[in-house]
């Protein structure tokens, strides 16, 4: 039996395909033991620790960090007999000599670019990282080198007509833009953009060497030449004012691969935002006596160490009010719709990687002090990035938290599957009638979207005015409901 195991990547989660390398814990030539953790992937659910499946040392990764894996392909190859012996075949020096004997059917596998006749790396038939030819999913590799289609000329121009700039020159600057031919009566290689930026930059296109691919002009080029004949016109024009040129382009762009949990994210908001006929209802609340019961709960002996916050009300609010509306709790299933007897609480969640939505299991059941630590072991565990696909499944009923960030409330998305979602908004000291008089009170604003298909008008609007009536008088609601 071989000493060397690779190390697959497993099924992170329901029906997951890929998973992107954030991090390797190990590097080669460590020993490590069985169920160590040894690499951190990110999937579109979550990020997770994955361990060891073999005790051993480490032969070879064969992904780096920010590489996404498709799921059962090796990532690590552990020699799990490392006190056997020098392994046969192996070689030392370069770092990917580390790597174990490929097998006939990954070699099979694997396409070499040609030597002769290749292309940009990046293209479909061009070399990949690794050697390997970039090939489009249900086509073949390109066996022929990759070719421009020459610009049809309207008119000839003699080669004598153009004589070649000196290399010690500065490019010179047309007042008019290029015709489109090169010094010899060629054509220009460029792209419309490139030669836009030319046009209002006033540089002859015609009277430049191309840096890029094919020897076509590139953005660099043009602006090279402008900043060279600027620099050429300034003792000229000492008490004209400078002003830099306008650039709109790639070079001040930033790319951002959608990918992860963002990517997830996206298309699960397009499906519900297209697929549930949405409504959203707005109440604006006076929570002076919710912020007053916040106070006096904080300062019990038993409460100190935990964490209140408003949100904790707002979540108690909406447990109790699916209580008396059970059908906001649930989901529209075709040709029936489920209501559920659980409430798995989602609280939305940002983070680094993406908006995340973990939910607390059957949050009915729990007493306030265990809904107040639930939530803040879900909020601790999503900051660090932990959070479990377990935790992010299965979610009944949202709250999404938008006053944490002065906002005063939304139309938020349904998450998929669900039913209704409350947007909770900043509380804020406005003027208020109360009791016959204009006073400073706490206000908030809360926003609830529902399915239209499952939650009518009515529904949606007493369910709303419950969450509304306990966080005006919590301790009240608590006695009359419960």
């Amino acid at each position: 039996m071989s000493r060397i195991k690779e190390f697959n990547l497993p099924d992170l989660g329901e029906g997951l395909t890929e998973g992107e390398i954030l991090a390797w814990l190990v590097k080669v030539g460590d020993v490590i033991e069985l169920n160590q953790p040894i690499v951190e992937v990110e999937t579109a659910k979550a990020a997770v620790e994955i361990p060891a499946k073999w005790a051993g040392q480490v032969q070879a990764i064969f992904h780096p960090e920010g590489s996404t894996v498709e799921v059962g392909t090796p990532i690590i190859a552990i020699d799990t007999d490392p006190g056997a012996g020098p392994i046969e075949a192996s070689t030392t020096g370069a770092p990917d000599a580390a790597l174990p004997t490929p097998s006939a059917a990954s070699l099979a596998a694997v396409q070499v670019a040609p030597a002769e006749g290749a292309v940009e790396p990046g293209l479909i038939g061009g070399p990949a990282p690794g050697g390997r030819t970039a090939v489009l999913v249900g086509y073949g590799p390109r066996t022929t080198a990759a070719k421009r289609r020459p610009r049809r000329a309207d008119t000839p121009v003699p080669a004598q007509a153009a004589q070649p700039v000196a290399p010690t020159q500065p490019a010179p600057v047309a007042t008019a833009p290029s015709n489109g031919h090169g010094p010899a009566g060629g054509p220009v290689l460029a792209k419309p953009p490139v030669r836009k930026l030319a046009k209002d930059l006033g540089v002859d296109l015609s009277a430049l060497t191309g840096s890029g691919p094919l020897g076509s002009i590139t953005r660099e080029d043009v602006q090279r030449a402008a900043s060279g004949a600027t620099a050429a016109a300034e003792p000229l024009a000492v008490s004209a004012p400078a002003t830099a040129a306008a650039s709109f382009g790639a070079d001040r762009e930033q790319r951002i691969p959608v990918k992860g949990v963002r990517k997830l994210t996206a298309e699960n908001m397009a499906r519900s935002a297209f697929t549930a006929p949405h409504v959203t209802e707005f109440l604006t609340v006076d929570v002076t006596r919710a912020m007053k019961a916040l106070d006096r709960l904080r300062n019990r002996r038993e409460w100190r160490d935990v964490r209140v916050s408003p949100l904790l009300l707002v979540a108690k609010a909406v447990l109790l009010a699916v209580k008396r509306h059970p059908m906001v709790n649930s989901t529209w299933a075709g040709d029936e719709i489920v209501v559920k007897d659980y409430v798995n609480l989602g609280i939305a969640a940002a983070t680094e990687r993406g908006l995340i939505v973990p939910n607390i299991k059957d949050a009915g059941r729990l007493s306030l002090r265990e809904l107040a630590d639930a939530m803040t072991a879900l909020v601790q565990t999503a900051k660090t990035g932990k959070t479990s696909p377990a935790d992010m499944s299965g979610g009944t009923l949202t709250i999404t938290n938008v006053g944490v960030f002065g906002v005063d409330t939304g139309t938020p998305i349904l998450p998929p599957g669900e039913s209704a979602i409350l947007a909770f908004g900043a509380v804020r000291e406005m003027p208020w009638v109360h009791k016959g008089k204009v006073r400073p009170r706490q206000v908030t604003t809360l926003g609830l979207s529902f399915d239209h298909r499952i939650i009518d008008g009515e529904l949606g609007s007493k369910f709303l005015r419950d969450i509304g009536e306990f966080l005006a008088d919590p301790e009240a609601a608590l006695l009359a409901w419960t």
